[in-house]
């Protein structure tokens, strides 16, 4: 009876320990069930067609018949390096994220402190700088497009109320770009603003608190405690701006289609012009696959820099 008894009870010591490895297969198979949709979803649109931009940049490509597109090898590659159409271009994507991302970090990081006091309609608030994020960039460029107009336009007309020249800002090269990014800063600061302020809410506020006892003030507390803190944040908000800096190509498409004189030519534009105006898809895949690679190694660099974060204890 006992040696019944004592198999009885290692049987089901046997059951129990393999339960839990069997649940975990079980929960692994029903992920891998539910996550199959998306991942089908993201090969077919993403993966294929990105693989597909990197064969298209070898050959001179034949959009009409494809059958009759030449490999080339590298020439796309090697004209792309030569012309001083995409070099221009590239200075012009350089601009345009020196002028976005630096100054959309530090406004949305100032915006969200704001918004964390306990102000006046603060929900109405926060609601009104988020909205510009979610309404469609083609309307609302339009809508600036009439706001920058040199003889009516809202921004000209303040500009007079406060005794200063009015401005050509799409019509004229050296105005054109920063028109661009104001229209971008005001669209696009609200995602940002949102998740600093996650990141303000996730943080601890004992160390502000001793930092307060120990006669700190207000910039002091934020200088040296809650902007550390923040690094994982402003990390993430500065990788994704830059990475949505380099992809933009609508607000462009619809308020100055490359223009005054390729002043707002940028790399994301070129692809559009070369692939879609000029039909050299070879030739627009290699400046696509160049930005890849661009992208990729301002996201690497950026994520050795952020190693050097500091952390509190």
């Amino acid at each position: 009876m006992v040696t019944i008894l004592s198999r009885y009870m290692e049987r089901r010591a046997r059951i129990n320990e393999s339960i839990p490895r069997f649940h975990g297969i079980r929960n692994n198979r029903y992920a891998l069930v539910y996550l199959l949709p998306m991942a089908a979803v993201f090969l077919v649109f993403t993966i294929i067609p990105t693989l597909f931009v990197g064969v298209i940049s070898l050959f001179h490509w034949n959009v009409l018949s494809p059958a009759l597109s030449q490999f080339v090898g590298l020439k796309n590659y090697q004209d792309l390096l030569q012309s001083p159409v995409f070099w221009h271009s590239l200075l012009i994507s350089l601009l345009f994220v020196l002028g976005t991302v630096p100054t959309t970090v530090f406004i949305a990081v100032a915006i969200a402190v704001l918004l964390m006091d306990n102000l006046p309609l603060r929900g109405l608030v926060r609601t009104g700088v988020f909205s510009p994020y979610i309404t469609p960039v083609v309307a609302t460029s339009i809508i600036w497009i009439w706001m920058l107009n040199p003889q009516f336009g809202l921004i000209n007309s303040l500009l007079h109320a406060a005794h200063l020249p009015a401005v050509q800002w799409l019509e004229s090269p050296h105005w054109a770009l920063l028109g661009v990014i104001l229209f971008t800063l005001w669209h696009n600061m609200g995602f940002d603003v949102i998740i600093f302020m996650a990141g303000l809410t996730s943080l601890s506020s004992e160390l502000g608190e001793a930092a307060k006892v120990d006669g700190a003030s207000s910039a002091q507390r934020f200088v040296y405690v809650t902007w550390p803190l923040l690094s994982p944040t402003t990390f993430f908000v500065t990788i994704i701006t830059t990475i949505g800096s380099l992809q933009a190509f609508t607000q462009f498409f619809t308020m100055t289609q490359g223009g005054p004189l390729g002043a707002t030519t940028t790399a994301s534009y070129l692809v559009y012009e070369m692939g879609f105006l000029f039909f050299h898809e070879g030739f627009a895949s290699a400046i696509a696959v160049v930005m890849f690679l661009i992208i990729a190694l301002l996201t690497i660099v950026q994520w050795k820099m952020s190693e050097r974060r500091v952390h509190y204890q």
